[in-house]
């Protein structure tokens, strides 16, 4: 089972305003909303996949209810802690004249420490060898800035492999988890090795030192609109990015995530794992808001796929 832990979920609110124009009245043309929050996203697009997952976290009030529905709605399972306060809204402003894609995001919860050790206490009780946890976002309030490397560590400790997208300092800490997989960007990896990554060749070494320093069984290095690259101990792999009308990128890397625990769960080969991810992250950019494409959508994509060996 894939289990999705989202610690700071979202309701996203996602507007388009043609021409948005900062210190002036702005009109919304279109809206739509979507429970949201890196986890969340990813559960979305495993559903997508033909995939189950179980999308677990911490919500509060009206807010982290409403949230709840709309996930049942969808099918998808959710064991989420409900704590004293009000989950956010984060507010996506789109302005497709501009070409601009503008997040306006919430602080959300402040929990203590005692309701993160329950938390994990409880996704521990579930998981085992066959397992893959997935942790990536941000943190709520309060929560100390070692959390990912505590639920990593624990995680390992019950045999699930543990995929990690966060940014900053949390990924710079649950990297000393040993972590199976993770997926930063080529920005975040600068930024973890103190210097910036110029070329892709960079980009590689550095991931490598990254693995063999902390026992990290896979990387994927986001580069935007340019692809990824996939490292393991045996092969990298470079992927062209796929050129598809923009509806917004809000979401687009959570949905590689979907798919790197949906190809690691089913046992695909790397080449078919880069096609898979590669596609629905296309699919997905496709969509408006963080809604998750449609599986048609990402299998006609993945014959267009391009890569190669590095």
């Amino acid at each position: 089972m894939i289990y999705t832990v989202t610690l700071n979920p979202a309701l996203d609110k996602t507007v388009e305003i043609p021409g948005f124009t900062v210190d002036s009245v702005n009109r919304i043309t279109t809206m739509r909303t979507d429970p949201g929050g890196k986890g969340i996203n990813v559960s979305k697009v495993i559903s997508k996949l033909g995939g189950t997952s179980i999308a677990g976290g911490i919500l509060g009030g009206a807010t982290g209810k409403a949230i709840l529905a709309a996930l049942e709605e969808m099918g998808l399972k959710g064991e989420f802690h409900f704590a004293e306060g009000e989950t956010r809204t984060n507010l996506k402003v789109v302005d497709r004249e501009g070409r601009t894609n503008t997040d306006i995001n919430e602080p959300g919860l402040r929990v203590s420490e005692e309701i993160l050790s329950k938390v994990l206490g409880e996704l521990l009780g579930k998981i085992g060898e066959k397992d893959i946890v997935v942790l990536s976002g941000s943190l709520p309030g309060g929560a100390p800035k070692d959390t990912y490397l505590t639920w990593v560590k624990a995680c390992r400790g019950k045999g699930a492999k543990v995929i990690l997208d966060a940014d900053g300092e949390l990924l710079a800490e649950g990297l000393k988890g040993s972590p199976y997989l993770v997926k930063p960007n080529n920005h975040e990896l600068s930024r973890i090795m103190g210097r910036t990554l110029e070329t892709k060749e960079d980009m590689v070494q550095a991931a490598k030192k990254l693995m063999v320093q902390y026992g990290i069984g896979k990387m994927v290095v986001s580069l935007g609109g340019d692809g990824a690259l996939y490292i393991t101990g045996e092969a990298t792999i470079y992927a062209e990015g796929l050129k598809v009308p923009v509806g917004s990128t809000v979401g687009a890397g959570d949905s590689v995530v979907a798919a790197l625990a949906f190809a690691e769960e089913t046992g695909m080969s790397l080449e078919d794992t880069v096609r898979l991810s590669t596609a629905t992250g296309a699919a997905n950019v496709m969509c408006s808001g963080t809604q998750a494409a449609e599986y048609e959508v990402i299998r006609e994509l993945m014959p267009k796929v391009v890569y190669r060996y590095c």
